[in-house]
Parts: C-alpha cells; structure tokens; sequence
C-alpha cells in the first residue's frame, strides 16, 4: 500500500513539474502590456500571429492611469510594456518607472532617433535616458473659416501674429455675439506656445528667471489682447463645432482629432474651412504630443519587450495604425504614403510637426503651467497689471521649484 500512495505521490510530482514546465514556456512567450487605447488589444492580433507571441493587454482609462501608474511603481507591479503619454514623462520617469533605453538604440532598427520627428525623441529623454520609443504624435494648428476670413482679407488665414490681430479685431466688429478666435482659457499649453512663437525658450538652469525675458512679457500681453479686447470670448459660450459653423467663432486651435469633428459635425461648412501652421512672429513654433512604448522598470522579458517596440516603432504598423484608430505616426517615413501627403489637411499637421518644441521635461511643469493660467486670468479678468502679475508669478515658480 505504502508503495502505491509513495507511486501516486510521484506521478502527481511528475505531473505537477511537467505543467509548471509548459506553464514556464507559456509564460515566457507572454508579455504584459498597459495602453491607454481601447484598439491595441485587436491591433497585436498581427505580431502575436507572426512571432508566436502572446501579448496581453490591459487598457487603462486615461482617469485612472496616474493612480495605476504609482501603484505599480511603489509596489513593483507593474507590466513589461507600457504606453505613457509625452506630458506625464517627467513624473513616471523621475519615480523610476522605466528601463533606459540608450544601450539598445542601435541594437534595434526601429529604435533610430533619425526616424522621427525631432520634437518626439525630445519628448523620450530624460535625465540622459530614453525611457521610450515614440508611437504616435500630435499637435497644434490653426483651424479657420476660408470664407468668413477672406471677408477680412486673410483668405488663407492670418500668417503672422500681427496679421492674426488684424482679422481678429476685424471679425469682433461685426456685431453682437460675434468673436474671432476660440481661445482655451485652461488648457497650459497655449500661453508657452505663445511665448515660443515670440522667440522665447524655457532654459532648466535659469529657472523662474525664465519669466523675466521680455518676449515672454511681449507674448503675454498679446494673450492679454484677445481676452480684454472681446477677440476670444471670456465665459464658456456655443460649443465649438456649432460656433465655427455659424461663423460666430471663425478661428480656433486644435489638433488631428478635430478634422473629423468638423466633417462629421458640419458637413454643411464641407467647401468653407481649411487648417493652417501656426501663426509666426519669431518662429512658429506648436506643441509636440503623442505617446510611446518603453518597458517597465523590473520586466523579466527585456528582449520579448524591446522585439515588440521595434514592430510598434516601424513605419508600417505606425502607418496601420493611423488607418485604424486616426492617430498621426511619429515615423517619419509613414508620412510618404499618399494617405498622409496627399491629404490636404492632415499633411499640414506634418508640416507643422517639423516646427514643434518640447514643453519642459521637468516635473514641476505641470503645475507651473497652471499656476500661469491661474495668473493671467487676474489680469484679463481681474484688471491686475500684467507686469507686476508677472512678478508675482516668478515668485510663484521659484517657490514650486524650490519644494
């Protein structure tokens, strides 16, 4: 009897190693991976189908991803890939979440800085690392009413900030309820890509002292104008599609996203509006935004990882993806398909993405760039002078970088 069970004990050993064995080779052909798009988990279908993988994806909702982010960070439980947008580099990066990169740039075909646009590998460094590999990108132009802006002769939309405050000025007058631009009062980005456009830059060394340059004053007092002046309106007013349609909001800024708003939302305007760069005073300068792939800081399955964001970087699969989820490739050599470059409005985001900056990559922007906006509107609704606001603010960052 003794024998049978010590016999039974054995074969559920052997049994118990065999499937930790092929649960071992299941695993090792198995990466984790966190995106914030509900359409990866269908788009992988290709690469795991090619290379015997099977990737697992979990989508986190942009709500949530700082809290997930953290966790994962604090307890080490995280994934092996992981999507993170440009704006939240700095914080995940300080905190450790990625591996560096650099050591594989030139192990990996796709990893090549010379295949994207210059302002998304600037959005991958930090500190001297590159915590990922740019995926997809953004930015920001100017979207204009042709007809109702060659009523004002600027039948191409306004080139230059002075030509931008002559047709503004001209469309406020046309009567009641009538504006030129809708302006984003809390979005932080357009007051630097204001200042950008002005010939300012935002140097790390110097500080709040950035704020003392006199173009950055130049380019607030510009964003001052179109409050104080009715030129963009102050309270929240039509909704967007629905004011650029009737002509009472002629001009706004935005990205890729809202073409298809337009089309879909006013299809009656189809012949009536176009997209344009951005304005230029010393440059014309728009933000850069997107996203990439990098691995998590302590993944087991490095090269599993590295072999997927080489595909995810290629030009094809980027390319592949635009044609399924509408987001612009951050490979340069996606953008010579006739899809892109003919196109004669999304090829204006690529033009555009060829004069981009990077907002700063440091972790204090988030709430330094908030804290401007907070500031502003004491002046162009509170009546504050702007000069000394100004100052006030320069107080403000010096205590936020100091903490």
């Amino acid at each position: 009897m003794k024998n049978k069970v010590a016999l039974f004990i054995g074969l559920i050993a052997v049994v118990l190693l065999l499937m930790a064995g092929c649960s071992s080779g299941d695993d090792e052909n198995t990466i984790k991976v966190w995106t914030m798009n509900n359409s990866m988990e269908d788009f992988v279908t290709k690469y795991e189908e090619e290379n015997d993988v099977s990737v697992e994806v979990q989508v986190i909702p942009w709500g949530e991803v700082k809290d997930k982010f953290l966790t994962a960070i604090a307890s080490g439980e995280g994934p092996d890939v992981v999507q993170v947008g440009t704006t939240g580099v700095p914080e995940y990066a300080d905190a450790g979440m990625f591996m560096d990169l650099s050591d594989y740039i030139s192990e990996y075909e796709n990893f090549n800085p010379d295949n994207f646009y210059e302002g998304a590998i600037g959005t991958t460094e930090y500190e001297g690392e590159t915590i990922g590999v740019p995926f997809h990108v953004d930015t920001r132009v100017l979207f204009y009413r042709t007809d109702i802006l060659a009523d004002v002769g600027y039948p191409e939309g306004p080139k230059n900030w002075d030509e931008m405050v002559d047709a503004s000025r001209q469309l406020a007058e046309r009567g009641d309820d009538q504006y030129a631009i809708d302006l984003p009062r809390d979005d932080p980005q357009y007051p630097f890509m204001l200042a950008w456009q002005h010939g300012w830059n935002y140097n790390e060394d110097e500080g709040a002292s950035n704020f003392e340059d006199p173009k950055f004053l130049e380019a607030m007092s510009k964003y001052e104008t179109f409050y104080q002046e009715g030129l963009s309106q102050l309270e929240e007013g039509k909704e967007l599609v629905q004011a650029f349609s009737d002509g009472s909001k002629p001009m706004f800024f935005s990205g890729p996203w809202d073409i298809k708003t337009i089309i879909d939302g006013a299809p009656e305007i189809e012949d009536q509006w176009d997209v344009r760069v951005m304005p230029e005073q010393d440059t014309n300068r728009s933000m850069i935004g997107g996203s990439h792939f990098g691995v998590f800081h302590n993944s087991e399955k490095v090269e599993q990882s590295l072999d997927f964001i080489n595909w995810l970087a290629d030009a094809d699969t980027q390319l592949e993806w635009y044609k399924d989820v509408n987001e612009l490739p951050a490979n340069l050599e996606a953008w010579e398909d006739p899809i892109l470059a003919d196109d004669p409005k999304f090829s204006v985001f690529g033009e555009q993405l060829e004069s981009t900056e990077v907002l700063p990559m440091i972790t204090e922007y988030t709430e330094m760039s908030e804290e401007l906006l907070n500031y502003m509107e004491e002046v162009y609704r509170g009546g504050a002078d702007l000069e000394s606001t100004l100052e006030d603010y320069r107080t403000k960052v010096t205590d936020i970088l100091s903490e």
